[in-house]
């Protein structure tokens, strides 16, 4: 479906030209984003960010584990094993719903730091059309061919790096 719009964007881009031929440029827009000064800062920042809730999710699954092998050795009684299992259903309880919020914490933070590149990344990509006369620019992730000659990615990342350079 996407290969279908890229293609009907390129006849419409070039039946608007007339004669003239389209200027068309690339852009991995994934690439572009994820290769920019910010996005890799912003990897390291909300990694140290949550390292400390993700070791007390290793801690709580190393916890169980440890609860699941003392009931299996089979040398509790009946009241420490039973004692034990219902720690370990706790434990369990507390894993999941700190687990579950941490993901959703993360990747909304994730996801807003994307979406907000995302934006600027546009804009540059944008201003490039403009500065080189181009008369569209697509994703290569939707292009099933193009000449290297076309590719504009990295322009776009040094461009982008220029424009928001990392504080």
């Amino acid at each position: 479906m996407k290969n279908i719009l890229t293609l009907l964007a390129l006849a419409v881009a070039t039946a608007g030209v007339g004669a003239a031929q389209a200027k068309i440029g690339v852009v991995n827009v994934q690439r572009a984003i994820a290769g920019t000064a910010e996005i890799k800062k912003a990897i390291v920042d909300i990694t140290t960010k949550y390292k400390p809730r993700q070791e007390e999710i290793a801690k709580l699954q190393a916890d169980l584990q440890a609860i699941q092998q003392q009931i299996q050795s089979g040398k509790l009684s009946q009241s420490a094993e039973q004692q034990l299992r219902s720690e370990g259903q706790f434990k369990e309880r507390q894993l999941q719903r700190k687990d579950q919020d941490f993901r959703d914490d993360f990747d909304r933070e994730r996801q807003d730091i994307i979406n907000s590149a995302a934006q600027r990344m546009q804009q540059i990509v944008q201003k490039l059309a403009d500065e080189r006369g181009l008369d569209i620019v697509v994703d290569s992730a939707n292009t099933l061919f193009f000449k290297p000659g076309l590719e504009l990615t990295d322009v776009a990342i040094a461009d982008f790096d220029k424009a928001y350079p990392v504080k």
